[in-house]
């Protein structure tokens, strides 16, 4: 039987457990209380409110303009529409990647008006001592590793990360210091997948990966990606599971349609 059938709340113990019992970690993006609902229903063992909500619900090219205030206001939406799985939420772009103490004050602000049960962190050995702050104070934090969306400035490119030997090496030693600090699993973005297999299978911890092959132990997309909301981003590794912007679209225009012919409302739609 999977673990998620025989549990009420997925926590970061079941989310560990179902790596030690091989069963693959789903998790989905997020952003307000409908969607969290839905996907809540589905059985998605962890919604993630991304910062990609800077990109998929306010237009933004990067991630970088989200603010602490914004993914607070997601994030107590989504937990508010969640029952079963577990709420993960990414702390934004200048928020730790400061002083301990500044990263710390950031991720209680967020645990504490949010009422999610994680946060999401990005970077390696560089933000290790903020990091460990945060877990020392009894605040999950999943590690993010590969391509990190907050530093495409740095990067300037989505293209693939850790192809080159110097760059690998130092993600497999990223990945071991996120466990060894404390984190309950890590993200893997759009890196090899002999790579991210080889990290999966270095860690005791669960990997997620997105763009990051079969041999993670579970994987993340975005949700509007998922559903075909975004209608021009088709990255090799998406699996689109509906047209949802197409169905929007004929939805919406048949209503348009029905109120200027007069059709809408009709006799048995009215008090």
């Amino acid at each position: 039987m999977s673990v998620h059938k025989v549990i009420k709340r997925v926590t970061t113990n079941t989310i560990l457990s179902m790596k030690t019992k091989g069963e693959k970690v789903t998790m989905l993006t997020a952003y307000d209380f409908s969607t969290a609902k839905a996907l809540d229903e589905a059985g998605i063992d962890v919604l993630l409110i991304g910062d990609s909500a800077a990109n998929v619900f306010a237009g933004y090219e990067t991630t970088l303009p989200i603010t602490l205030d914004n993914m607070i206001y997601h994030a107590s939406a989504v937990a508010r529409g969640t029952k079963r799985a577990l709420v993960l939420a990414d702390l934004p772009f200048g928020e730790y990647q400061g002083t301990a103490e500044d990263a710390f004050k950031a991720a209680v602000r967020m645990m504490k008006e949010s009422g999610v049960h994680a946060l999401k962190l990005e970077g390696g050995i560089e933000i290790i001592d903020n990091i460990a702050k945060i877990i020392n104070a009894g605040i999950p934090v999943c590690g993010h590793l590969g391509l990190t969306p907050q530093s495409i400035n740095k990067f300037g490119t989505f293209s693939v990360r850790a192809q080159e030997d110097a760059e690998a090496q130092k993600l497999k030693a990223d990945a071991l210091a996120l466990q060894a600090a404390g984190c309950f699993a890590v993200v893997l973005e759009k890196i090899p997948a002999k790579l991210a297999r080889e990290v999966s299978q270095s860690l005791t911890i669960p990997t997620i990966g997105i763009g990051a092959g079969d041999g993670c132990d579970g994987q993340v997309l975005v949700v509007n990606d998922m559903l075909g909301f975004t209608k021009d981003f088709k990255p090799k590794f998406l699996r689109q599971y509906t047209n949802m912007y197409e169905s929007v679209v004929e939805a919406a225009s048949r209503y348009a349609a029905d109120v200027k012919s007069g059709n809408y409302p009709n006799e048995s739609e009215q008090y």
